[in-house]
Parts: structure tokens; C-alpha cells; sequence
């Protein structure tokens, strides 16, 4: 991924009252979510039924609109807040009235030339006081023109979550809209890695062997409010041309369940080899940070019914690091996810490699999340 954006965007987008319930019932956890057009001046609802709210619950700014708004199919994505040097380098979003937990807030940041400057900005973005994304000048064309989303999960100790941007030399920051969608504390492994401690930023949510989909992209749901990429552009040149996509349409088993509600959509598609060799994905990252990396699994091909007929190991960085055999694990048709921690990352690229030990090697999904630690300043706690 380019230098110039930090790689913790996760998608490229091609195309209140205090505790608002309009939009929360699709939500299984908590019952809390908000989704914030900000720039927009009326409440809309999208072609995938979410609710947005009119702007508000920011320090300071001005609203904008993008430059070719025809080319952005969401309402929310053809307006903008931008915070001039007049509103002071720092300018956040509060969302008030929140029951402490762990929330997942999702934004989408967007220029489009909104302001006839041809300039993007430089900025950076915190949540709760820890710095999470980083923008530099000039973005990628297809980022500045299409712009981007983002996500992480993060912990909320004092009833508001604080999204802040801070300009850097004259440029406005600027955002598209902002969800923050309250979760289960325990998701993701929270207690094994010091969740509190943590901010669990998204380096990369694939889908293997589908497109693009989840809110902003279809109307497949994801309880989790996640949206899901294709994993064609972080596989290896050596494994593109011996993958096989595959698919099945019948029930898996233990999908949509606490505390991560994997929706079953994930599992229905995989990719596996078509010949002898390696399956590679080389993830793009940020040096001197740890990253946990989630893999999913299910065996949706008929022919193994069997434990002991698809067996492959899991080898990340060069290590290997776990033996997996899905049918061994949880049967045919079933879910199974498996997580490991890369710690002391000294390299732009995090390697994963599935190699075979018995049959070929199959994956449903991959995600990875680098491990920021919390600005402990900012801990009412402390």
C-alpha cells in the first residue's frame, strides 16, 4: 500500500438522540449504534436500510460536498465535514450518553477535490486519545477520487467516544461519515491480549474467493456491522495462478454466534489450490507493531468426509505456527476460526502461507488487526 496513506484503511469505495434505537435492531449486542452523515443537513436512510442522522456531536468545522457527488451512490458519501485552521488544529466528533464497553467505529474519508484545490490533506485521526490513522499528501488517486473506509474496536470507559483529528501544517482534515456500533467486551480474544489496553486497528478484512461485501457494499448482513473485501490483490503472484475459487450454498454450522457473530456468509465461499504448491498472501503493514491475525475455515467441499484428508500447515513470517485439519476440528459444513499473534513485526509485510501436508489447503476468510496500545494519558483510570 502506498506510503503516503497509512495502510489502516480497510476498503476503497468504488461507486441523535443520545443512545438512537432507529438503526440499532440489526445490531445483536448492546442495542446502542450510531451513523452519522457528517456534512449531511437531513436524516436519510441508504438503498441497504441504514438509518443516517443529520451531522452533529462535532467541536467545530464546516460542511462540504464532493466534487462529482453522481459518481457516489450513498447519500452519506457526497457530503463531508472538513475543519479548516480557523476551528484550531484539534477537532474531534463526541458521541455522548455511551454505556462503557467495546465499540466498533467505522469511518469513511473522502476528498474528491471537494474544495477546487487539488490538494488532499495531511492529517491524523485518534480515537480515545490513541493516534489510529494516518493521512499524508497526495493520496493515491483512486483513494483521493473514491475514498476510503476505515475500522477499528476499541474500548470506552468514560460514557463518550472521542474521534479527533489533528491538522497538520494548514490542511483540513477530513471525514464522510462515522458509525459507532457498540459489541460484545469479549470479541476478538479480548481477554487473552489486554483488550483495555489495546486499540485493534484494521490492516485488512478478506473474503476468500468473493467480492466485496457488507454495509456500503450489498445487502449482505454482518451482525458485526463489518464489511468484507476479496482477497484477489493480497495473494502472492505465485499462488494467483494455481488458486481455485469455490463455493456452496448449504447451512454452516456455528456462524452468526457471540462474541464475534462470523456471519455465515464468510464460509460459504473458500479458496483452495488446482494443482500442487503453496497458497500465499503477503498483507501489507506497518513495522514496529503487533498484529493478530484471524483465519477461517470450514470444509465445504463434499468429497473430504473425513478427518485426516485435508491437512495443511499454517506458516507466518517463515514460522509454523499451527497444523490444521477443518473436518478434524468441527466436521463438514461448520465453522472454525483459528488466531495467532505476530509479535515484533520488523517488516512492511506480514507472509502467510498454507502448506500442504495431506490434500490441498482451503481458507474462507483472513483478517488482521494491529495491536495499538492505548495512550495511557488518556485513561480516566490512570
Amino acid at each position: 500500500m502506498p506510503s503516503s496513506v497509512s495502510s489502516f484503511f480497510l476498503l476503497l469505495c468504488v461507486s441523535l438522540p443520545l443512545l438512537p434505537s432507529s438503526s440499532s435492531s440489526h445490531y445483536p449486542y448492546g442495542n446502542v449504534s450510531f451513523h452519522i452523515d457528517c456534512g449531511g443537513h437531513t436524516p436519510s436512510t441508504d438503498r441497504f436500510g441504514v438509518q443516517w442522522e443529520a451531522d452533529r456531536y462535532f467541536t467545530g468545522g464546516a460542511t462540504g460536498i464532493v466534487s462529482e457527488p453522481l459518481r457516489f451512490s450513498l447519500p452519506q458519501e457526497k457530503t463531508l465535514r472538513y475543519f479548516p485552521l480557523s476551528s484550531g488544529k484539534k477537532n474531534c466528533y463526541i458521541i455522548p450518553g455511551l454505556p462503557d464497553g467495546r465499540y466498533y467505529i467505522r469511518t469513511f474519508t473522502v476528498y474528491d477535490n471537494y474544495d477546487g484545490r487539488s490538494h488532499s490533506p495531511s492529517f491524523e485521526a485518534a480515537v480515545e486519545g490513541t493516534s489510529v490513522f494516518s493521512w499524508r499528501a497526495p493520496w493515491p488517486a483512486d483513494v483521493e477520487r473514491n475514498g476510503a473506509y476505515s475500522d477499528l474496536l476499541a474500548f470506552v470507559h468514560d460514557g463518550e467516544a472521542d474521534i479527533c483529528f489533528y491538522s497538520i501544517a494548514t490542511d483540513p482534515p477530513v471525514i464522510g461519515s462515522l458509525s459507532v456500533l457498540k459489541i460484545d467486551p469479549g470479541s476478538y480474544d479480548s481477554g487473552s491480549v489486554n483488550g483495555t489496553d489495546f486499540i485493534l486497528v484494521n490492516y485488512g478484512r478478506f473474503d476468500c474467493g468473493s467480492g466485496q461485501w457488507g454495509p456500503g457494499f450489498s445487502n449482505d448482513s454482518d451482525l458485526f456491522g463489518r464489511s468484507w473485501q476479496s482477497d484477489y490483490n493480497s495473494r502472492t503472484s505465485s499462488s494467483r495462478g494455481i488458486i481455485d475459487a469455490i463455493s456452496n450454498s448449504a447451512s454452516i454450522k456455528g456462524t452468526d454466534q457471540a462474541p464475534n457473530y462470523f456471519p455465515m456468509k464468510l464460509y460459504q465461499t473458500a479458496v483452495t489450490l488446482r494443482k500442487s504448491g503453496v497458497l500465499e498472501y503477503e498483507l501489507e503493514v506497518d513495522a514496529k507493531l503487533d498484529y493478530m491475525l484471524w483465519l477461517h475455515f470450514a470444509e465445504i467441499d463434499s468429497r473430504v468426509n473425513k478427518a485426516g484428508q485435508r491437512v495443511f500447515d499454517v506458516v507466518v513470517n517463515g514460522e509454523n505456527v499451527s497444523r490444521v485439519d477443518i473436518f478434524k476440528e468441527v466436521g463438514a459444513f461448520a465453522a472454525f476460526d483459528w488466531h495467532h499473534t505476530v509479535q515484533n513485526l520488523s517488516s512492511s509485510f506480514l507472509n502467510v502461507r498454507l502448506v500442504p501436508v495431506v490434500g490441498l489447503p482451503l481458507i474462507s476468510g483472513l483478517e488482521n488487526y494491529a495491536l495499538v496500545p492505548v495512550d495511557l494519558s488518556t485513561d480516566p483510570h490512570q
